[in-house]
């Protein structure tokens, strides 16, 4: 993993490299680095394939599976939390400015998803009515929500549509 990490950095940053030659795309600079993640990956795979052949002299890999969806995916996640983390720094500055309630609604969604409280759970810690804190915790998920928007809409600068997928689609990688 470190072998990969300092080609990717060797690739973007050397004269002449993946920077000099980058050009703003549909996908963003994600998607940019998304490809040379992927580039480097299967290079360092296709040199660890060949090197494995040499050692085992007549043993075919051609049935060995393919792991190239499972880097991506777990590039997706990372990429996911990342930005699920941003979203969370967002709602959390906006909530200094809007008062105590929006700061206990930032702290109800650090309980359930941080620490995996249910929130009847939280309720009963901070002894209140379990009804009311669904109320705010759907309020807090609300407020969440338009901080990912904000988080997404400015890293892939898209359209509304595509903004409201986009969204689903990290909040969906992180459940599944």
């Amino acid at each position: 993993m470190d072998d990969a990490v300092q080609e990717v950095f060797v690739a973007c940053f050397r004269e002449g490299g993946v920077l000099a030659r980058a050009r703003p795309e549909p996908g963003g600079f994600r998607a940019f680095l998304f490809g040379v993640i992927r580039n480097v990956a299967l290079h360092l795979e296709r040199t660890r394939a060949r090197r494995d052949r040499k050692q085992e002299v007549g043993v075919a890999d051609r049935d060995a599976p393919d792991e190239e969806p499972s880097a991506s995916r777990a590039y997706d996640r990372a990429y996911a939390r990342a930005v699920m983390q941003e979203a969370a720094r967002v709602m959390a500055a906006r909530a200094q400015v809007a008062g105590t309630a929006a700061r206990r609604r930032v702290e109800i969604l650090r309980l359930r998803f941080q620490e995996g409280l249910p929130i009847r759970e939280i309720a009963r810690l901070w002894q209140c009515d379990a009804i009311e804190l669904h109320r705010e915790h759907a309020k807090a998920a609300r407020e969440f929500k338009s901080a990912l928007r904000i988080v997404v809409g400015l890293s892939e600068r898209c359209a509304p549509d595509r903004l409201e997928q986009e969204c689903k689609r990290l909040l969906d990688l992180l459940a599944g």
